[in-house]
């Protein structure tokens, strides 16, 4: 038996609670591994409180990443005892995910943990800190450097834009980090943003071109924040988009794109290629301080993950949510 959060439909209405499970639960896959961390994402947040129809199969174990070690393996890449990670490919939301003591995958969806790196700091960075990464990675890959001037970031304080900030100011970034929550500002500087942006400043009704503002951006809200902040781009620009907290639309103008050149690169999480992932975890363990990575921590149990939940949807949480399943792993 194992413990495990399970969302399951009735009377067409989503029902999530902590349960009891059997190995036989367990779906699919050549790799058992037992968890030995998990998180809270945006997006387990939209399953655990139903506002979103992100579980496409019922009953489903939530989560879409965790870490731990590995328990069987069929897999020629992995044996016993190795430490992995896993983000996305439809874990805990066609797959059972991370909520779990066990969790039985693809061996193909696993990434081996950088030696440096700790199960627990894994999930203090979660898929929301490797998306970070993605973005990072798509602005140096641009061209984009440190003396281009300074990069914003949007949804700052939350755990996306966090360690984004985190990981460009280690590189020799100058951040302007965008926030609807002002009391926020003493925490996001101590992550190393130059400058604090309230998010109004980029609200409301659509700049098709504004003046030039910025090297360029990552962007978790989308929308007419997206719109906006395109707008203030500096020629031959980029902005990472990788969320869409505030709207799936985006009410943009093409002035930016044909007057400026500037690039609007879609960051995928969920399914991108095995070589970018590992490329991303490697870079996290040697540019991402983990003395800040602590200071942008919650730490909650599994049986709380379910009412915090909803305390991320409304702004209330900072940083990222450590869920611990198993903490005697290392």
């Amino acid at each position: 038996m194992f413990q495990a959060i399970v969302i399951d439909k009735q009377d067409e209405q989503q029902i999530a609670q902590l349960t009891q499970l059997t190995e036989e639960h367990l779906p699919e896959g050549d790799v058992t591994v037992e968890v030995a961390y998990s998180t809270l994402n945006y997006k387990d947040a939209l399953a655990l409180t139903g506002r979103a129809p992100i579980i496409r199969k019922f009953p489903m174990s939530p989560g879409i990443d965790f870490s731990g070690v590995v328990r069987e393996s069929q897999h020629p890449d992995f044996a016993p005892g190795d430490r992995v990670v896993l983000n996305g490919w439809g874990v805990g939301e066609r797959h059972s995910g991370g909520l779990a003591e066990l969790a039985r995958v693809k061996g193909d969806w696993l990434v081996r943990l950088p030696d440096h790196m700790s199960l627990r700091q894994a999930m203090a960075i979660g898929t929301a800190g490797y998306t970070s990464m993605l973005c990072v990675m798509a602005l140096e890959d641009h061209g984009i450097t440190p003396d281009a001037g300074e990069i914003v970031v949007t949804g700052a304080a939350g755990g996306v834009g966090s360690v984004a900030v985190a990981v460009l100011s280690a590189l020799g970034y100058k951040v302007a980090a965008v926030t609807g929550r002002t009391e926020e500002s003493e925490y996001l500087q101590s992550l190393g943003a130059t400058s604090i942006v309230d998010r109004s400043e980029l609200e409301g009704k659509l700049r098709p071109l504004a003046g030039e503002r910025w090297a360029a951006g990552i962007d978790v809200v989308g929308s007419a924040m997206l719109a906006n902040l395109l707008s203030a781009i500096k020629y031959r620009g980029i902005v990472a988009a990788c969320g869409l907290a505030g709207g799936m639309d985006l009410p943009a103008s093409v002035a930016p794109f044909i007057l400026r050149g500037v690039t609007l690169a879609g960051i995928d999480s969920v399914m991108c290629p095995k070589p970018e992932r590992q490329r991303a975890w490697d870079r996290l363990a040697t540019d991402l301080d983990m003395e800040k990575l602590r200071a942008m921590e919650t730490e909650v149990p599994l049986e709380n993950a379910i009412e915090t939940a909803a305390k991320l949807l409304a702004g209330e949480v900072r940083g990222r949510v450590v869920v611990p399943i198993n903490p005697s792993f290392t």
